[in-house]
């Protein structure tokens, strides 16, 4: 059973920065882990991800401001954010994508004031 626990949301005002963690337990080979965020009434997009082999993407909107990293002898995947705006106000959920399973966090809130 895989279970990932997030932290690290609140409220920040703009321009403030945020990082966001993510700890994976149980056995899993991980193909990528990543981040994606849903505001109310949109769809839940992909903000940052990073494969096994080092590979990142980032969505366009966060190019340069929010940056992924893991560390493998923890098992846990981060998502720095830096120079927040309020459009980056949404629920931010952790992804892990394994051999077998594709996994959830259960969402951590992140709102941006102006």
């Amino acid at each position: 059973q895989v279970q990932l626990a997030e932290s690290g949301g609140g409220l920040v005002q703009a321009g403030g920065s945020l990082r966001l963690s993510c700890a994976a337990s149980g056995s899993i080979f991980k193909l990528r882990m990543g981040w994606y965020r849903q505001a109310p009434g949109k769809q839940r997009d992909l903000v940052a991800a990073i494969t096994s082999g080092g590979n990142i993407n980032y969505a366009d909107s966060v190019k340069g401001r929010f940056t992924i990293s893991t560390d493998n002898a923890k098992n846990t995947v981060y998502l720095q954010m830096n120079s927040l705006k309020p459009e980056d106000t949404a629920v931010y959920y952790c992804n892990v994508v394994g051999i077998i399973g594709n996994y959830w966090g259960q969402g951590t809130q992140v709102t941006v004031s102006s």
